[in-house]
């Protein structure tokens, strides 16, 4: 009885419009109130002791790294770096929008940052081109969900810090399939390009190409000195963030310059707001995560899937329909906060790989991300493109194909996840 008056009230909430965070903690409050005999003093004791988990202190760290880049002009010079490789092929410059979007993914571990620093610059690029607007957004809205698989990611760090999971063996598990879909996106594109006549930019040389390179090598080099950290064991993934962050700061002052000190105010402040709605929905979803498990509402999940007998691939395609389902309501990180400790526990004894099983939450929630009715990427490539929503749905629909395509490749060949920190040297996590 407790586990369906928390799962009503919840989605009861949710669906009068109450935001994510009070619907969690209004739900648990609650709940404990009147089927628990717990005091609310041990509620706020789990809503503090968030505060006090270590591996979150990177979730403000990455979004002020991510903060830096975005407010210089780190993406620019992504983009030229991008067009200058891809350019010159039929539909080059929608490739170089995506290889853009992949490159600052590297660097900001947030879609809605990655559409909006790429997107303000592509868009209007591919439609002086020749390119249709439609076309455009629905490239820039999709390829956008890289921000969250490419390391470093902050729905991973998020996954990692529920399941006690390494993250930094996420982040290198996440790496392969970003490249994989990131390929595919270009692939379709390229396929799109011919049969439609698109245009190609003109031809460069290895020296102007060597040169966009070189401009955009600082940006770049965000990822290499995280993840080449981690994995050299300078620094954990926590330290890495905060690492990042001084970097990026570094670089945008007085590497770049493309700000001041003057406007390092303003992007602390959009930092910590960011980070502050960030870590209230976490601090919210740990509470209704600990009703979950003081119900015991995972364990009866568990018992009754098992009861259905599922073998694991069954089990993975029930997982992603309610992942894609809840993805369509949810930004990511709540979704991850809610499911994760229902369906975890039921995938280890099913011996699916945690990692592997973080990577697959991530892809849905990229689909997620461009899915209606509240698919945040839809919402900010509409502004930047100019663009109704109806509009952009319209547009970002056909490319789910090639989302859902990837997801399921991933889904059912764990190799492509696990091959990369295997071959490191850090086994299956």
């Amino acid at each position: 009885m407790s586990a369906i008056f928390l799962l009503i009230s919840l989605f009861f909430c949710l669906l009068v419009g109450v935001p994510v965070a009070v619907s969690l903690g209004l739900a648990s409050i609650t709940t404990m109130l009147l089927f628990a005999d717990q005091s609310l003093l041990s509620l706020a004791q789990r809503f503090f002791h968030t505060m006090q988990v270590y591996p979150l202190l990177a979730v403000p760290f990455f979004v002020l790294a991510g903060t830096f880049m975005t407010t210089g002009g780190v993406a620019k010079r992504m983009i030229d770096f991008a067009n200058a490789l891809v350019g010159r092929f039929q539909g080059g410059l929608a490739m170089a929008a995506v290889l853009a979007c992949a490159f600052f993914a590297a660097v900001s571990g947030s879609s809605p940052a990655t559409v909006v620093a790429v997107g303000s610059v592509m868009v209007a690029g591919m439609v002086s081109s020749g390119y249709t607007k439609s076309f455009a957004a629905g490239v820039i809205c999709n390829a956008g969900t890289l921000g969250i698989l490419i390391p470093p990611s902050i729905v991973m760090v998020v996954y990692g810090a529920v399941t006690e999971s390494s993250i930094g063996h996420l982040f290198m598990a996440g790496v392969v399939p970003g490249i994989l879909l990131t390929l595919a996106l270009m692939a379709t594109i390229s396929v799109i390009a011919r049969r439609q006549g698109m245009p190609r930019q003109p031809s460069v040389s290895w020296r102007v190409t060597l040169r966009a390179g070189r401009e955009a090598i600082w940006g770049l080099l965000l990822i290499v000195i995280i993840m080449g950290g981690i994995y050299l064991g300078i620094f954990t993934p926590t330290e890495a963030a905060a690492v990042s962050a001084v970097y990026a700061f570094l670089i945008a002052l007085f590497v770049y310059k493309d700000i001041g000190l003057s406007d390092v105010p303003k992007v602390l402040t959009d930092s910590a707001k960011i980070s502050t709605m960030l870590m209230f929905i976490i601090a919210n979803a740990y509470l209704f995560a600990f009703v979950l498990t003081t119900e015991q509402i995972p364990q009866a999940t568990s018992e009754w899937l098992n009861s259905l007998g599922l073998p694991w691939w069954g089990f993975l395609l029930v997982l992603n329909i309610l992942l894609l389902a809840a993805g369509n309501f949810m930004d990511p990180t709540s979704v991850v906060l809610i499911l994760t400790p229902i369906v975890f526990p039921i995938a280890i004894e099913m011996g699916i790989d945690p990692i592997h099983l973080g990577v697959i939450m991530v892809l849905n929630m990229e689909i997620g991300l461009v899915s209606p009715p509240v698919g945040l990427n839809l919402f900010v490539t509409a502004g930047v493109a100019d663009m109704t929503m109806e509009q952009v749905i319209r547009a970002a629909l056909p490319w789910l194909m090639v989302l859902l395509s990837v997801l399921m490749i991933v889904t059912y060949v764990p190799s492509i996840s696990l091959a990369l920190p295997a071959w490191l040297g850090w086994g299956n996590g």
